[in-house]
């Protein structure tokens, strides 16, 4: 597979959590395996992480396979404590979008000056990191949206129209008056 006879270039992005890292970091080893050049982008903060608990090597080696980091606008924490979510969410919407078009631009800059590098292609983000799309229409790059879901949340969407169906959804009635119903799958 080749655009303009290079590789495409995926820069991947995912959500500074743990499940969506490693949910968006399985994608980039499925798209890498298809044959496409990879950009993993992390939040430096997520980097360390995933360093400390992989090994300083841990991410070395693949010329096609690269990681990148970009600031997550939130002030120095502790290495082993969970960033707090609302201020992360908040913060990434409000300062991330700078840092990752630079960031992007410089992938582009790099794939026109190093041979192998091919310029960005598609960036595939998790759907919590909106600034994404922007960036991605200012740069005129296309832009998939991951969403990442546990089996359990898909279970809930899949099943909704039944539970409607069967009227077991919304709950009726006050405090504590709901009906209860065990539904099988």
């Amino acid at each position: 597979m080749e655009v303009n006879g290079n590789k495409p270039h995926v820069v991947c992005i995912p959500f500074p959590l743990q499940s969506h890292v490693k949910a968006m970091l399985k994608l980039a080893k499925l798209l890498h395996h298809g044959g496409f050049h990879i950009t993993f982008v992390n939040t430096e903060y997520s980097h360390k992480r995933l360093l400390k608990a992989r090994g300083p090597n841990s991410l070395d080696g693949l010329p096609d396979f690269r990681f990148e980091t970009i600031p997550d606008g939130l002030p120095p924490s502790d290495a082993d404590a969970p960033q707090h979510i609302p201020s992360l969410a908040e913060s990434l919407t409000r300062n991330v979008l700078a840092p990752f078009l630079s960031l992007v631009s410089k992938l582009n800059d790099d794939s026109a000056s190093t041979p192998g590098v091919p310029p960005v292609t598609c960036i595939v983000s998790d759907g919590f990191m909106s600034f994404s799309v922007t960036a991605g229409e200012e740069l005129g790059i296309p832009v998939i949206v991951f969403f990442t879901m546990s089996a359990c949340g898909f279970m809930g969407f899949y099943q909704f129209r039944n539970l409607l169906e069967k009227g077991l959804t919304p709950l009726k009635g006050g405090e504590g008056g709901g009906r209860v119903a065990i539904v099988e799958f």
